[in-house]
């Protein structure tokens, strides 16, 4: 007779984790690349323990994946008429401000939103 043990894993409920991770995207503008680096490190360690780290880690890698795509798209449309200086202004605007809104959402327990995002990671 086999005795089968079942673990349960809890997570705990991190609200000050949750806000870090969307505002460390912020360190783009420090460091360049640790806006990318550090909420991958944040999602990897610790989306097994803390309630709803898998599925805003996903969504803040999705959102940086996808505005460094818009990026190298518009880096070439800088040749047709300035537009893509425009649109690189636009993608920084973007980038700095919903991460703090989103920090906010999340310290209020609301449900964040990134627009524009592209799910390369599911």
């Amino acid at each position: 007779m086999e005795l089968e043990k079942q673990v349960t894993i809890t997570k705990r409920k991190d609200r000050q984790l949750l806000v870090l991770l969307h505002l460390s995207q912020l360190l783009d503008y420090i460091s360049g690349l640790g806006g990318i680096i550090v909420p991958l490190i944040i999602w990897l360690t610790n989306r097994d323990k803390v309630e709803g780290l898998d599925q805003q880690g996903k969504l803040v890698l999705n959102f940086k994946l996808s505005m460094l795509l818009y990026i190298f798209i518009s880096l070439p449309l800088i040749l047709v008429f300035g537009l893509g200086i425009l649109l690189l202004v636009i993608i920084g605007f973007i980038s700095f401000i919903f991460p703090i809104i989103n920090a906010v959402k999340v310290s209020n327990d609301e449900t964040p939103y990134y627009p524009f995002t592209i799910k390369f990671i599911d």
